[in-house]
């Protein structure tokens, strides 16, 4: 796990200055960041607003994929439209139906767009802002316990917050008595909500949708301006350089789940680019994944490199043969290393 949080604090370190997550901070919406490039495409950034919703801490939370959040009542062809945006590289916004860290449902408006790399048009992170889906008094609110008693009314202040806390259906006790017989009613109340089912899809309000789309665009421009100061600007759009053919997120998300140490270069651009360095690959040689991409393999060569192997390495991708050569190359914080 010591490699996949580096990777994690490279994921921002080596894009934004190291103010960012503070100005990230002070943004009050529920969000998280995304990066598709590490395995498992994990959680690399998630916002104070976010964590209190949810109950989680952020340790429990940075290195998880999304789908912790997920639980049974969590519709699958909901899930299914988010893998789709993913692979289509687009933004989606969706009613879902998410849980916290203590069992509890909650519906939410989801609302995902990527971050492209300026130079390069590939995607760098996701972010996913999560808006409450607030009760509104007249919708449907009609959850029927077992015995078809409806508590979906206002009994005193306790039930007030529970209902307006999230747009969920309530289960219901026999009746009101036999909550009269405990004595913490918000308690049981809680605990009882915990096995709730939620069959039909609460729709967001017009007012929640305005909200999502104005926190992607806060956050869209916290990132943009703290990745000038590095050099490796992001655009909530994408901007192709010419020539450029960027790796998409889907194709990413796969190789990520391969566990060798490899790169993928690109022979129709100049000087052959490297455009997919593992995350093996980069615990191996120990840079990180903006110090390698767009670089020729050339600068893992060093003084003890066996320039026959190199030149066999050139006649192979000259007559688009397959080659397997041992060679020696630098590492970043070693002399160097012989591989095959």
């Amino acid at each position: 796990m010591e490699s996949q949080s580096a990777l994690i604090e490279q994921s921002f370190d080596g894009r934004y200055s190291r103010h960012v997550r503070d100005a990230l901070d002070e943004l009050p919406d529920n969000f998280t960041i995304t990066d598709p490039c590490i395995c498992g495409h994990p959680i690399v950034f998630a916002s104070r607003g976010f964590l209190k919703m949810s109950g989680y801490s952020r340790e429990e939370v940075l290195g998880r994929n999304g789908r912790i959040f997920q639980g049974p009542a969590t519709d699958r062809r909901s899930v299914m439209e988010i893998r789709e945006a993913i692979r289509e590289e687009r933004p989606l916004q969706i009613s879902l139906l998410n849980y916290r860290k203590d069992g509890t449902p909650l519906w939410m408006l989801f609302h995902m767009s990527p971050v492209f790399d300026r130079d390069g048009g590939a995607v760098a992170h996701f972010v996913a802002v999560q808006v409450p889906i607030s009760r509104r008094w007249g919708r449907s609110c009609s959850a029927n316990g077992r015995n078809g008693v409806n508590l979906c009314e206002e009994v005193g202040g306790a039930l007030r917050d529970v209902v307006l806390g999230s747009c969920r259906r309530e289960v219901c006790s026999d009746s009101l008595a036999e909550l009269g017989r405990v004595s913490a009613f918000g308690s049981v109340l809680d605990s009882d909500s915990r096995g709730i089912e939620a069959e039909e899809p609460c729709e967001a309000s017009d007012s929640d949708k305005r909200r999502a789309a104005s926190a992607i665009s806060h956050i869209m421009s916290v990132l943009t301006h703290y990745s000038e100061t590095t050099g490796r600007l992001v655009y909530g759009k994408r901007c192709l350089c010419p020539g450029s053919s960027p790796l998409s997120s889907s194709v990413i998300i796969s190789l990520g789940r391969i566990k060798q140490s490899f790169v993928l270069t690109d022979v129709h651009l100049p000087d052959m680019p490297i455009i997919y360095a593992s995350d093996a690959f980069l615990k191996l040689t120990g840079y990180s994944r903006h110090e390698v991409l767009g670089r020729n393999c050339r600068f893992l060569n060093g003084m003890d490199t066996d320039s026959s192997a190199l030149f066999q390495i050139k006649e192979c991708i000259r007559n688009r043969e397959p080659c397997t050569e041992g060679w020696k190359s630098v590492l970043e914080s070693t002399p160097h290393i012989t591989r095959s």
